[in-house]
């Protein structure tokens, strides 16, 4: 049977060569428990060298890497969950909304619970189809080249659309929040089409689990001096919240 330091480096080794792994197949391959298994990840994630989803465990670089937004969705699902259910308390009767596209924005739309007249701009083609079929929700798709992964659609026919609306908020999610360098995402693309998102709405609400806290994604969005409020889980530490809410920022511990 293989040391505990040789358990986690197979472990380590299989997500690196595979980008994705589950318990029960790392548990055969090493006649371990999957209780055994499930430690040793636990151990790993707080080290930095993998994130943790349901029964199955992703690369760090999985939160920059373009990857099916099913598998996403799976990341940190019950802090995106706690995070969706605070980012409700924001909605207003007759409100009006952007939301991005990304999988904790995704989970937000899920349980969407409109009050009253709801109108919903968004760039994500699975979040039009999930609030589509609301009788009090309109839903405004915009358009341009879509990216099958993500679900987005960007490019400047996007941009352009954006200019000709104006909404109360815009909910988007992000793949770093850093006091320095601001909020950023995955690519410049994605970035551009955020930063006219919150250029159109009155309020701007970041939902980000606190795995994202100082992390810094390839394209920066805009300082954390444009954010209105940010919306993480209970793991991210007093000091980053203090930093943070010094920039003028509301901090929502889900």
């Amino acid at each position: 049977m293989p040391s505990i330091a040789e358990r986690r480096k197979y472990i380590i080794d299989q997500i690196t060569e595979k980008g994705f792994v589950k318990v029960a197949d790392l548990a055969e391959s090493l006649q371990v428990t999957q209780a055994t298994i499930r430690k040793d990840l636990t151990v790993l994630e707080k080290q930095g060298l993998l994130y943790r989803a349901y029964g199955s465990a992703l690369p760090t670089s999985a939160q920059v890497m373009d990857i099916n937004m099913n598998t996403k969705r799976l990341i940190r699902f019950k802090e995106k969950l706690r995070i969706a259910k605070r980012a409700l308390e924001l909605i207003n009767e007759n409100d009006s909304i952007i939301l991005s596209a990304g999988s904790t924005v995704g989970v937000f739309a899920e349980i969407l619970q409109p009050k009253g007249r709801l109108y919903v701009v968004t760039s994500a083609v699975n979040i039009s189809m999930t609030l589509g079929n609301m009788t009090n929700v309109t839903v405004m798709q915009l358009g341009g080249i879509l990216y099958g992964n993500s679900l987005c659609v960007t490019g400047f026919e996007a941009i352009q659309s954006l200019s000709n609306v104006h909404c109360g908020k815009v909910f988007f999610g992000v793949d770093g929040v850093d006091p320095e360098h601001g909020v950023s995402c995955a690519t410049l693309e994605e970035a551009q089409q955020i930063l006219k998102m919150i250029e159109v709405s009155n309020v701007a609400i970041v939902l980000a689990d606190s795995s994202k806290i100082g992390a810094r994604g390839f394209g920066r969005i805009c300082g954390l001096d444009n954010i209105d409020v940010l919306i993480t889980d209970d793991g991210i530490s007093a000091t980053d919240k203090k930093n943070i809410e010094s920039l003028g920022v509301q901090v929502i511990v889900a």
